[in-house]
């Protein structure tokens, strides 16, 4: 793997969990980094024990080179001055990865509005409103020089964005919006040498960390849950190394980087005329061979179909 000796790289969220080993993981490779976010601040203000901070001392304490950053990354104008923040201390930007994220878990029938829209703000917009800064630079960069810029834009979705979960739908529909942000960015920004791709993380962070209760690993054994194990994957994605792999989803858990097929077909009915009802009525069993005459049992009848994805990755 090429060094990243030289490189200026964001994570936002990078305070806690996935986020955090990214940036020291950055570091360690020669990056410097600005550390994005939020948690940890008295009243809204820093303080040198908040996460961010914490984060840049330990980066430091190792002889790296960082910055703490506080903003709310889902504001257009302070997500544009987190990037020209980076451009102004450490000289340039060459890695933009997003991390930041909460949960307001409800189930369809009870969930407010306000759940929605802060879940789909901070996901989906926190993601757009700091790519769109980094790529607006970048592409003025590529302009001025005629060369590549070489940018590297990763992106944080969950198996709720690919497959669903119940008591998510905001957390669900904006993950999955990330990956279609993904594919959309991926088109625009390759022609001046920008990749973006997307990883679905499987760790324990501050964020799922309730799910798992007592959570102990016997001494010496592998704890595939540990957020470190998931850094590696996205920081090797920023070296030059990696310069062709771009619009792509990983599952990333472990020892263990899938990657991902988004959406292919699974069946297909065709005719070369317009459909009637009576004839999609039989042609339609071609598609899902176990409908039935009667509706099934329930609560049989909420499963999932044959072609639905039932949440299992490759």
């Amino acid at each position: 793997m090429t060094s990243l000796a030289g490189k200026v790289a964001i994570v936002t969220g990078g305070g806690q969990g996935i986020g955090r080993e990214e940036a020291l993981l950055l570091a360690a490779e020669g990056a410097s980094v600005i550390v994005n976010d939020m948690g940890g601040l008295v009243d809204g203000k820093d303080t040198p024990d908040s996460f961010a901070n914490q984060v840049v001392a330990a980066i430091e304490a190792a002889g790296g080179r960082a910055a703490a950053n506080f903003s709310d990354v889902s504001d257009w104008a302070a997500a544009d001055a987190m990037v020209q923040q980076a451009i102004d201390t450490f000289g340039r930007l060459d890695i933009l990865l997003c991390n930041a994220g909460i949960v307001r878990d409800r189930m369809t029938h009870n969930m407010t509005e306000a759940e929605w829209d802060a879940v789909i703000k901070v996901h989906l917009k926190g993601h757009f409103a700091p790519t769109r800064a980094a790529v607006a630079r970048w592409r003025e960069q590529s302009k001025a020089t005629g060369e590549p810029v070489n940018g590297r834009i990763l992106y944080t979705t969950s198996e709720a964005g690919l497959f669903g979960h119940p008591g998510q739908p905001n957390y669900s529909a904006a993950k999955a919006g990330i990956c279609g942000l993904c594919f959309e960015v991926a088109k625009e920004v390759g022609r001046f040498g920008v990749t973006v791709n997307v990883i679905s993380p499987r760790g324990r962070t501050p964020m799922t960390e309730s799910t798992f209760g007592d959570f102990t690993i016997p001494e010496g054994t592998f704890d595939s849950w540990a957020p470190d194990n998931v850094a590696v994957w996205p920081v090797y994605l920023c070296s030059d190394e990696a310069r062709n792999i771009s619009g792509q989803i990983f599952v990333v858990f472990g020892g263990t980087v899938q990657v991902m097929e988004a959406w292919p077909i699974a069946a297909k009915i065709s005719q070369d005329k317009k459909w009637t009802l009576a004839e999609l009525s039989t042609a339609a069993r071609e598609l899902f061979p176990d409908l039935r005459a009667e509706p099934p049992a329930w609560p049989e009848m909420n499963q999932p179909s044959a072609h639905q994805n039932p949440g299992v990755a490759r």
